[in-house]
Order: C-alpha cells, then sequence, then structure tokens
C-alpha cells in the first residue's frame, strides 16, 4: 500500500485522487467508512499519506464532492467487480434456434455445433430442430433420435437437456440450457443404427 501516483493518462480520466483533486474541499470517508465530514481537499491528502493509502473521489458531482481514503488497487478491485455484477444481472438471454438435417456435412455440423456453443457459453437457451422431409418423416422414432444425438455429442460446451428430444411440427426438437458442471453429453442410444438409404436430392457422403 502506498500513495498512488497516476501512471497512465486513462487512469487520470477514469477517476480522480491524490493530486488530481483539485476541488478544494471535500466530504471524506475513512477506509472503513468512517465519516470525516467536510474538510480542505490538502488535509484529507495529508491524512491519506499518514495512513499510507490514496484520497479517490467516489462522488465527483455531490457538493461538495465525496472522497474516500482507500488502496487505489484495493478501489480498482472492487469497481472491477461491481461492474462484472452489474453486467451479468443486465445480461438478455434469448431462445437461440439451429437446425439440422440427416445428410448434412461433418464440417458442416462442427461449425453449427461450435455456434451453439457459443450461445451457451454466453447463457442463451437453444432449441435444435432435426429438420425432416420426405420418408425421413416416417422413419422410427429412436433411429431419429440417434441423428439428433450424434449432433448433440460434438457440442464443444457442456448443457443440460431443458426440454426433452420430441416430436414436432420441422421433425424432432431439443432444448438446451448451459450446464456449469462440465459433464460431456452421453447418448441414450447404445448402438448404432444402420444408415438408410439417401433420398434422391441428397448427395453428400458424410451425414450425422
Amino acid at each position: 500500500m502506498g500513495f498512488t501516483k497516476y501512471t497512465t493518462q486513462q487512469d487520470k480520466t477514469r477517476v480522480r485522487m491524490n493530486e488530481g483533486i483539485t476541488v478544494p474541499e471535500v466530504r471524506c470517508l475513512g477506509p472503513a467508512g468512517e465519516n470525516f465530514g467536510i474538510m480542505k481537499t490538502v488535509d484529507a491528502l495529508a491524512k491519506a499519506q499518514e495512513l499510507m493509502l490514496d484520497l479517490i473521489e467516489i462522488t465527483p458531482n455531490a457538493q461538495p464532492p465525496v472522497v474516500k481514503i482507500i488502496d487505489y488497487g484495493k478501489y480498482t478491485y472492487e469497481q472491477n467487480k461491481k461492474e462484472k455484477e452489474v453486467k451479468s444481472k443486465s445480461r438478455v438471454t434469448e431462445t437461440k434456434m439451429v437446425q439440422v438435417k440427416i445428410g448434412t456435412s461433418v464440417r458442416d455440423m462442427q461449425i453449427k455445433a461450435e455456434k451453439v456453443g457459443e450461445w451457451l457459453q454466453e447463457g442463451h437457451r437453444v432449441k435444435i430442430d432435426l429438420f425432416l422431409w420426405g420418408r425421413y418423416k416416417y422413419m422410427e422414432f429412436n433411429f431419429l433420435r440417434e441423428r439428433l444425438e450424434r449432433f448433440l455429442a460434438i457440442i464443444p460446451e457442456s448443457f443440460k437437456i431443458a426440454d426433452a428430444i420430441s416430436k414436432s411440427q420441422k421433425g424432432l426438437s431439443v432444448a438446451l440450457e448451459r450446464d456449469r458442471s462440465g459433464k460431456k453429453f452421453v447418448p441414450s442410444a447404445a448402438t448404432t443404427l444402420p444408415e438408410p438409404p439417401a433420398p434422391a436430392d441428397e448427395t453428400s457422403d458424410e451425414t450425422v
């Protein structure tokens, strides 16, 4: 601890402290929140130096401005912590949506899985649709579920199932939410079911 000098212009702009406080008088608070009342700025500076701490302006628009005797490093730590808490509380979460298909290339699936991972990391809920068309609409549910679970297994972020895999208007759907436990997704299907013949308009050799 000690009497801190400005090291950058950014620090000087962000917060007024010590010799940067130029008003003639201030309302001074002590390191433990003690109220020293209104005093001349030079006296407040002298008190801060006596305690080997800094004099930092915490409420510049008050009359007179409010300052606090505190270590500058501790002050910046507390401010950064408060800012992170405010950002965390004000973060807007959305339900993001992504669509996958049987027959889409492995590379495209990886790109989509990485995007889902980013959304989960940001705290969003993600709804995934396995889009079915043609003969795929009439295939067994377990086979289709396994295809969707193959995609879930390559998502890089840990997650929990918010809404279980079920039939939807587009085919099969599942909703995910972030899981901070770090657990990896374990598919429910124990075996790999045989590959069905691809529809005539499907040409990719790599499938989900």
